[in-house]
This record gives structure tokens, C-alpha cells and sequence, in this order.
């Protein structure tokens, strides 16, 4: 693996994304997106530094017809392992985990991966719903839900289970965004506690691993 330079993006004053964290312990990292989601995980995922001690799990609508090469690209891009999610597979920190084509990921309560062919969910398989909150049952108050740029309204449920659970919930600044229809979807009907550009996202992902 080699880490790739970062895509510059803005400065970012980080006192409100201390505030959002202060007193909270994060356990694991979900990322779900759509349309656009691939550039804004090239720009994203190279603030992970090495040594980074929280499992992240990766999801993208993904065509089911297709092999992915979604963990192979970040593999080469990232100072961290980066896989696609197995089933069965205990979950390691430190890794990047990536959904893969035509199967629901689920995240068990043992800390153990789950894939599943039942219906798509908002069209798609993956779904980020169902990871999103499968993974808020196993984590509760330790989980980080980041959604991102797409075009449908998967993933509004999930970071409203999120903060429901007592996660703490990101969204991408819907004018920020590629597509906006699923931040915007989301805000309405989780109220997260941070709207964020990408480049304040890109700060706040190395600072949750940091303990209250």
C-alpha cells in the first residue's frame, strides 16, 4: 500500500468539530454514498493516517452485474488496509471496508460481517439503510454515520437510526455536494449534527478516533 498525496481542499476551523466530539467515544466509521460518491471518497478517505484505529465501513451503490474494484483502487491510495467486506469476517481495526456487488452488508452484534440476497432496499443492493443501521444495533453510541452526495433517499433512515442509537451523524453540505437529494433527504429526517462540506469531513475523520 502507498498513501497517495491528498486532494487539497479549504481550510477548516476545527472548534466545531472538536464541540460535536467533545465527550463522545467513537468506535467505528460508516460511510455511505451515491451519485458522486466515488470522487468524494478519493478526496475523503486520504485523511485516514496511518495507524488510524477505527474499522470504516465504505458503501456505494454498486451495479450488481459487476465485479468491484472499489478496495483495490483505495488499497493503492491508503496508509491502512483496505478490504471488501466478507461474510462471516470478524471485523479488524484499522481497516477500510468496502461493500461489494449484489449483497446486502450487514454488521452483527459479535463484530462480524453478514451478507444477505433479500430485496433491494430504495433500489439497491447494497443498501446503505441497511448497513447504516445494522451497524448502529452492533455499535450504539460508539458509531460514526457520514453520508454523502447521491441521488436517491437511501441512507436517510439509517442516520436517523444512527442518532437514534446515540451516534453521531454527518451529513455532506447538500451544496456541496455532486447530487444532493440524499443530504438534503437526510437532514430532514434525522437533523444530524453536522452539515459539513467535504473538506471539513475530511478534517473531522481523523479526529474521531481521539478519546473523550
Amino acid at each position: 500500500m502507498r498513501p497517495a498525496a491528498q486532494t487539497p481542499l479549504p481550510p477548516v476551523d476545527p472548534a466545531p468539530l472538536q464541540a460535536a466530539l467533545h465527550g463522545r467515544r467513537v468506535d467505528a466509521v460508516v460511510i455511505g454514498g451515491s451519485a458522486g460518491g466515488v470522487d468524494a471518497l478519493i478526496s475523503l478517505l486520504p485523511a485516514i493516517p496511518a495507524g488510524y484505529t477505527l474499522p470504516v465501513f465504505c458503501i456505494l451503490h454498486l451495479p450488481g452485474d459487476r465485479e468491484s474494484r472499489l478496495a483495490e483502487l483505495f488499497d493503492e491510495r491508503l496508509p491502512v488496509p483496505v478490504r471488501e467486506a466478507v461474510d462471516k469476517d470478524e471485523i479488524a481495526p484499522g481497516t477500510v471496508y468496502f461493500a461489494g456487488p449484489g449483497y446486502h452488508l450487514s454488521v452483527e452484534r459479535d463484530r462480524t460481517f453478514s451478507l444477505s440476497c433479500e430485496p433491494p432496499v430504495h433500489f439497491a443492493r447494497p443498501a446503505i439503510d441497511v448497513l447504516m443501521e445494522s451497524a448502529a444495533e452492533a455499535y450504539g453510541a460508539g458509531l460514526a454515520g457520514i453520508l454523502l452526495t447521491g441521488a436517491n433517499h437511501d441512507g436517510a433512515g439509517g442516520m436517523a437510526h444512527i442518532r437514534a442509537c446515540g451516534g453521531l451523524t454527518v451529513v455532506q453540505e447538500p451544496g456541496d455536494a455532486q447530487v444532493p437529494v440524499m443530504p438534503l433527504e437526510a437532514i430532514r429526517r434525522c437533523k444530524p449534527h453536522l452539515v459539513l462540506p467535504l473538506a471539513a469531513i475530511q478534517a473531522l475523520l481523523p479526529m474521531l478516533e481521539n478519546r473523550p
